[in-house]
């Protein structure tokens, strides 16, 4: 390891305020698949069922009188690909990220599927290395400002990219997006799908991408809203 890792993944860690004892976890999680033949992929499976259930117990104790679907409509919210991505590029991950040739070449270090991975397998790494607990105040640092007091309504009134979508059309009486899957990508425990969406205020199809085909929708339903925020006379939910 260089100077100039080693000194990087020392901000990192100051930044998560957690300090590896198994430093060797914290270099496998910022391993992309494209770089080496021991990657940081079963680590992303761990760290995203970790943020999960985590994410969900703080939601939990936040929100006493909340049903199940609008608990699950907030952690969407929160743990969605841009969401972690934007963290992910808090910490410059894409700075450090260990990525393959093609992968470089290609601008992986600020793709956003690339950045949420590897927000994941650290979290896993730190799951690992210092247990939930760890774990669990790690999140509480990284979602700071989405979870400080006074944002509860926020977080309770945030609607999901298809609900806005879907309201917008009932709005104008137009019928509701359409979404289609076009191409279900990579090996069975690491799909990723690619969906389109049709609406009649768009003359073309915009797609959107995800570890699921729900994510994927999302991601697709949230690019048509964006393409519909720059357009002159833009409609509103």
């Amino acid at each position: 390891m260089n100077s100039n890792t080693h000194n990087a993944l020392e901000i990192l860690q100051t930044a998560l305020d957690y300090t590896f004892k198994n430093k060797e976890l914290l270099t496998l999680a910022l391993t992309h698949r494209s770089a080496a033949r021991n990657h940081n992929q079963r680590l992303e499976f761990l760290g995203d069922a970790a943020l999960g259930l985590i994410m969900a117990e703080i939601l939990f104790q936040r929100f006493p009188e909340s049903p199940e679907g609008e608990l699950s409509q907030v952690r969407a919210s929160l743990v969605n690909r841009s969401s972690l991505a934007a963290i992910a590029r808090q910490l410059n991950l894409g700075t450090i990220i260990v990525l393959g040739l093609g992968e470089q070449k290609s601008g992986g270090q600020a793709r956003d599927s690339i950045l949420c991975d590897a927000l994941e397998a650290i979290l896993g790494a730190l799951f690992l290395d210092g247990g939930i607990d760890a774990c669990r105040a790690c999140i509480y640092k990284l979602f700071a400002s989405q979870l400080a007091p006074g944002c509860e309504q926020q977080l309770i009134n945030s609607k999901d990219a298809k609900t806005r979508l879907q309201e917008i059309m009932q709005g104008r009486a137009l019928s509701l997006p359409l979404y289609e899957v076009t191409d279900i990508r990579g090996d069975e425990h690491q799909q990723e799908f690619v969906v389109s969406c049709f609406i009649p205020l768009l003359k073309r199809a915009v797609t959107g991408q995800g570890r699921s085909r729900r994510e994927a929708e999302q991601q697709a339903a949230q690019q048509a809203l964006h393409i519909l925020d720059i357009l002159p006379g833009k409609p509103t939910d």
